[in-house]
């Protein structure tokens, strides 16, 4: 299903373990991979202002020369390797080049800013995902991870895929595109569903009532429903119900499995709305030890036909 793969990067330190994610699941899945190289130059700047034309030109030049190492190295791995350079803001650039490529996977790196340095600069991956054709995988570094070569040069594993569901149109979609994930990297899957504080009291911790005792029970039950339907897919899963907080939930599972991916569906709000709601797929992408894929737009393969069963309901009612 993934055989075309566009690598954003701007050879940053948060780039390079991007790098080593694109360059191994293109070599393992046998896909193509297209590298691409944005040099920010905003739109209201005037490109025929000789400062401009000349902080341009150096820009590309230094791109050029970077994306050809980068191929270089690509192709001894056996990777069929494309490349583009292109000008501009760079999630803008990255969602073109993902459409005119028919990309079925973006890959970008990030340094999962949080507080007041986010809000004030918001992320190119987060800006890419409200508006990909197509599920962004991002891959978080950490700071003192750049200083450490050994921690950039980790194996790429791809064993245990975290997919948390609450039930949502959104979160099947990424279910039913982490299996397929799960199918061509041989892995296994653990769903997740989250009770939030008020679906069972503010103390985070299951009460003994029966109405609540009886909400779990079903909870639980829909999760073994869901995870019965794949049987027929072949990838081992298991689920879990936790209660608190969804993205503190997730975090914590994604750590104590630990996992080596989390899948996540994503609404891809923008806005007002997204100001006030936030994104639970966010704030994992932000924080999470490993990397995240998220599925706003899943790309299916012309054959593939859904294994979600037409019963499963996206609200409980006791």
């Amino acid at each position: 299903m993934i055989s075309r793969i566009l690598f954003a990067t701007d050879f940053s330190p948060w780039a390079r373990r991007a790098e080593d994610y694109a360059c191994s699941l293109a070599c393992s899945w046998k896909a193509s991979l297209t590298v691409l190289s944005v040099a920010e130059f905003p739109p209201g700047l005037n490109p025929d202002y000789p400062v401009n034309r000349q902080y341009l030109a150096e820009l590309l030049t230094t791109a050029s020369s970077q994306i050809a190492d980068l191929k270089s190295r690509a192709e001894r791995r056996g990777i069929v390797v494309t490349t583009r350079v292109a000008t501009g803001i760079p999630s803008e650039e990255v969602i073109t080049a993902a459409r005119a490529e028919d990309s079925d996977l973006i890959v970008v790196g990030t340094r999962g800013k949080t507080g007041l340095v986010h809000v004030l600069l918001g992320s190119t991956a987060e800006r890419v995902i409200r508006r990909a054709p197509c599920p962004v995988l991002t891959v978080r570094t950490e700071q003192a991870d750049t200083a450490e070569d050994n921690s950039l040069s980790k194996p790429i594993t791809l064993e245990r895929i975290l997919v948390p569901v609450d039930f949502s149109d959104c979160s099947l979609n990424a279910l039913e595109y982490a299996v397929v994930v799960a199918q061509q990297a041989k892995a296994s899957l653990l769903m997740l569903h989250v009770l939030e504080p008020v679906s069972y009291g503010l103390d985070f911790t299951f009460s003994q009532s029966s109405a609540r005792q009886s909400q779990v029970s079903i909870w639980t039950k829909r999760l073994e429903e869901l995870a019965s339907s794949y049987q027929r897919s072949h990838v081992p899963m298991e689920s879990r119900l936790l209660g608190g907080v969804p993205a503190d939930s997730i975090l914590g599972t994604a750590r104590n499995q630990p996992c080596d991916l989390i899948v996540m569906g994503t609404h891809g709000r923008r806005g007002i709305s997204h100001t006030i709601s936030g994104s639970v797929a966010e704030a994992v992408l932000r924080k999470a030890v490993c990397p995240v894929l998220a599925v706003r737009s899943p790309k299916f393969g012309s054959g593939h036909s859904n294994v979600i069963p037409t019963d499963i309901s996206p609200e409980i009612h006791t």
